[in-house]
């Protein structure tokens, strides 16, 4: 969620900072070259008011003054190297810098030429970028007794200019560069004070999924919508918990309450079998379903005690456990003819609740041993597997299929190729019940050439807080 909000907010920051910067750059050129072209109007002023006591051509007697108008258009040309000069209105040079320059007969200098004849100054020329090559034309008309005698033109070149609105961008690029790793910065924390309570959410959403009914989220941080969800997901999982609590005690005391009288009613039926004939195989078959059932209710008690009992995690030998649960087991699979096999290295360390564990594969083990036929073998493998350890425990009876795996393990559910074999179909609800309480997982997996393979999978990292 964190890559697809970041990326979304920097680019509208992005975009805030773009649409504030390039006006700001727009308006920086606009001001500088205004600057340019209000010194250059002051200097035509000056100009047009030295060339009013310059009289006609053909008058005489006023070469001084024509001399100091061409003295200031010359130091002004040579210090600023800007082109000026004043010129009649049929363009007839009155004094000008350089000497041999003119007004263009076409272009921006002729249109501000034409402009002072009519009493007007001219316009602003238009923007000059710092990639253009332009230069700055400024008209201003000499007037004398209310008529245009003659123009002053200016013509500016525009390096310098460019030069400063180019520095100015640059400025402005630079505390833009500023801004937007402050933006990205604050989107970082932004987005990280958002999501910590989603991230606290889904793992406790994980913890309880995975049989941790205890998580819960701390309310704390975030905003206040998030705050919210927290507290009502905290009350849904007491809510949770509390029904699951009632569920299994309410299991286990039915089965408790249902042992004495089911103990009584099979002490009865052994009574009334004393008085019929010997071989009666009605009172057989009661025998064997009352049997079937105090085992269901035995299976029932202790998978309510399963998932109810806390676990009591600590770093324990694996291998050594193992080896032991196996020699266990091996009186009674040689008993059947089956081969129960250890692999694996004998000493591999993982964090679990010992006894937990040890009913899990005892459970796994009986299971395999219980369909695995005569002359077969079953493996009981371990292996570290980085931060985890396996067991596993492979099995040579008739497997299930693809559609039973995925059922395999649910509460009563036996398959119909199996209602002959005695079991309660607790076994590996029991085992996965306690290996769900250590943090470890069971899997199940189709075993070649044939038979099931059961995978107990327990971490080697120890608890955190």
């Amino acid at each position: 969620m964190r890559t697809r909000l970041l990326p979304l907010l920097i680019v509208l920051l992005a975009g805030i900072l773009l649409a504030l910067g390039l006006p700001l750059a727009v308006s920086v050129a606009a001001a500088q070259q205004q600057r340019v072209v209000v010194d250059r109007i002051d200097d035509t002023a000056r100009f047009a008011a030295l060339a009013q006591f310059v009289t006609e051509r053909t008058e005489s007697g006023q070469d001084e003054r024509r001399k100091t108008l061409e003295t200031e258009l010359a130091s002004y040309s040579q210090v600023y190297g800007i082109k000026a000069g004043v010129f009649y209105r049929d363009k007839w040079p009155m004094a000008r810098a350089p000497e041999n320059w003119a007004v263009p007969e076409s272009g921006e200098a002729q249109d501000a030429f034409q402009e002072a004849l009519y009493k007007r100054r001219s316009h602003d020329p238009a923007q000059v970028w710092p990639w253009q090559e332009g230069r700055l034309v400024v008209a201003s008309p000499v007037v004398r007794d209310g008529d245009v005698v003659a123009v002053v033109v200016t013509d500016s070149p525009t390096g310098q200019m460019r030069s400063r609105i180019l520095r100015d961008w640059l400025l402005i690029a630079a505390g833009e560069a500023a801004a937007m790793l402050v933006a990205v910065g604050a989107a970082f924390r932004l987005t990280g004070w958002v999501l910590r309570p989603v991230r606290v959410l889904d793992a406790a959403t994980h913890g309880i999924a995975t049989g941790l009914m205890n998580s819960r989220v701390a309310v704390a941080g975030g905003p206040p919508e998030l705050r919210r969800l927290a507290r009502s997901f905290n009350e849904m999982a007491d809510n949770v918990e509390e029904v699951l609590e009632q569920q299994r005690a309410f299991v286990a005391d039915a089965s408790h309450q249902l042992r004495n009288p089911l103990s009584a009613l099979l002490l009865r039926i052994e009574l009334l079998s004393l008085e019929l004939p010997e071989g009666n195989e009605e009172i057989a078959s009661v025998r064997t379903e009352g049997k079937r059932l105090a085992q269901v209710l035995d299976s029932l008690l202790g998978l309510a005690l399963a998932e109810q009992a806390p676990a009591h995690l600590q770093l324990i030998d694996i291998g050594d456990l193992v080896t032991e649960r196996v020699a266990a087991w091996r009186p009674l699979a040689d008993d059947k003819g089956v081969r129960l096999t250890r692999e694996g290295p004998e000493a591999v360390t993982a964090w679990g609740d010992a006894v937990a564990l040890s009913s899990a594969l005892d459970a796994v083990i009986d299971n395999a041993l219980k369909f695995t036929p005569d002359g077969e073998a079953v493996e009981v493998a371990v292996a570290p597997n980085g931060e985890s350890c396996t067991i596993t425990v492979a099995d040579g009876g008739p497997g299930l299929a693809d559609d039973e795996l995925e059922r395999v393990g649910d509460r009563f559910w036996r398959s119909t190729r199996h209602q002959n074999v005695s079991g309660s179909g607790l076994g590996l609800s029991i085992s996965r019940a306690l290996l769900l309480a250590g943090g470890g997982t069971m899997s199940y997996a189709r075993n070649e050439p044939h038979g099931l393979r059961v995978t107990l999978q327990v971490p080697r990292t120890g608890p955190t807080a």
